[in-house]
């Protein structure tokens, strides 16, 4: 689960007046009701939601597009156009360096994991991994210190063995300023963990933001409809559906022709799934105990589910939706925007746990009501299990105490010098019979636009 995210000069984040990181914290501040948003270990009590208020341009976009690029980062590299995105309102900012870091919980221990890199040029300066003990104390996991080409190991690490092997992938990047030592202990290192246990945590925090750090911008696919493909469940999955008012009574996975599937899914789509297929076939050929492979292929108006049996037959399915007992099929293409904005944050009330989704934009496409509802179903089954969401939106509406705790609004604003600012409600001595949405519009906690006047009137 995510407990902090700091980040400093990128995009519109620049530093504090003290020079520190723009903070966003997940940890529960000091409101008693609603305990059951809140997964409390007996050590440390973690929010399992969390709404981000701010005008346009105000910031809330930002925010999403760092933990997008920590996390593009971890598991890949620097992401194109890496060079543009410190924080411009300053020009002494393209030489100064963007610090990320995230302190997280894996199981039942604390780390925190973070870097340092001069995005102008595309040079790391420091990277680090501790672990986060009792009464403020650390123990050092790992700690790079790139500009001068030295490194620490501690804790397990320092195992003999573990640590030779360790010092000898270390110094093949001791003086690479282009890459993260995370990173390169997760590519073709299967072996390595298999032999040396002592280093998982290095596999455990990668496997975090590969697994677990799922974000998703307003245009992105937040599901591949796997949910509905695996045919789990279908009684409950259709319940849930029916009970954010779409209509759709029921859904079936039907067989279509090679020829309508590929008239759907762009060329360059099944190029790769080409290559996945034969991919498939030998993997069958070196497994007895595997029959069949299944694909999805998604577009944002189509789904297609393909899959390969020891044979090398193939077939196409789709999924279409029945809206009245005549069980007349639709197919996704036919739904509205907002039904399928619903059957995407689906995903999100029925994940395992563990997961921690970033939404921008939570209420694309959906009526007020609607995103209402689809907060209190996740804050409901979230009292059960161990996930957390953090979504901006405009949506007024959650301001409400009867939803909401106070520690789970938070508001980015953008100061005249167009840097932004995050902050919570937390902040502010609010009565609980406090008319927040009403407050919020009437700026009172900023976070809102300030408009000026488009055609003045000429005095008489």
């Amino acid at each position: 689960m995510l407990i902090r995210f700091n980040v400093k000069n990128f995009l519109s984040f620049s530093a504090r007046e003290d020079n520190q990181s723009e903070e966003f914290s997940m940890i529960a501040g000091k409101v008693r009701n609603k305990k059951e948003h809140v997964s409390d270990d007996g050590k440390i009590k973690l929010l399992k939601f969390a709404a981000v208020y701010g005008a346009n341009a105000s910031g809330k976009s930002n925010l999403v597009k760092a933990v997008d690029f920590m996390r593009s980062t971890v598991i890949s590299k620097l992401p194109s156009g890496h060079t543009d995105m410190y924080c411009k309102t300053d020009e002494i900012n393209k030489k100064k360096p963007s610090y990320f870091e995230v302190e997280i919980k894996l199981k039942d221990r604390y780390f925190a994991y973070g870097f340092e890199v001069i995005l102008s040029k595309g040079e790391f300066l420091s990277e680090w991994l501790v672990e986060l003990l009792p009464d403020n104390k650390e123990k050092m996991i790992f700690n790079r210190d790139i500009q001068n080409g030295s490194y620490k190991l501690g804790g397990r690490l320092k195992i003999k063995g573990v640590s030779d092997k360790l010092e000898l992938y270390a110094e093949d990047i001791r003086d690479d300023e282009s890459a993260l030592f995370l990173s390169v202990m997760n590519r073709n290192k299967k072996n390595f963990y298999q032999d040396y246990k002592s280093a998982m945590i290095l596999r455990d925090v990668y496997q975090w933001f590969m697994d677990c750090l799922n974000v998703n911008f307003p245009d992105s696919l937040i599901s591949s409809y796997s949910y509905m493909a695996k045919g789990d469940n279908i009684e409950e999955i259709c319940t849930m559906i029916s009970a954010f008012g779409t209509g759709i009574a029921n859904f079936q996975i039907v067989d279509v022709s090679e020829e309508q599937a590929f008239s759907h899914i762009p060329k360059k789509g099944w190029d790769e799934l080409i290559t996945v297929l034969e991919k498939d076939v030998d993997l069958m050929k070196g497994n007895v105990k595997i029959n069949d492979i299944s694909h999805i292929m998604r577009t944002r108006r189509d789904l297609f589910i393909i899959s390969v049996d020891r044979d090398e037959d193939v077939t196409f399915k789709t999924i279409k939706f029945s809206h009245s007992k005549r069980n007349i099929l639709f197919e996704l293409s036919e739904e509205s925007d907002g039904t399928i904005r619903i059957l995407d944050l689906l995903e999100i009330l029925l994940s395992d746990e563990g997961k921690t989704y970033v939404i921008d934009e939570l209420d694309r496409c959906l009526h007020p009501s609607l995103t209402y509802k689809f907060v209190d179903t996740f804050l409901k089954l979230a009292a059960q299990k161990n996930i957390q969401l953090i979504a901006t939106t405009h949506e007024s509406r959650l301001l409400d105490f009867d939803l909401l705790r106070r520690d789970e609004i938070w508001f980015i604003d953008k100061r005249k010098d167009g840097e932004s600012d995050i902050y919570s409600l937390e902040e502010y001595n609010t009565r609980f019979d406090q008319k927040i949405d009403k407050a919020y519009l009437e700026g009172r906690y900023g976070g809102v636009p300030i408009f000026s006047t488009v055609f003045p009137i000429e005095e008489v």
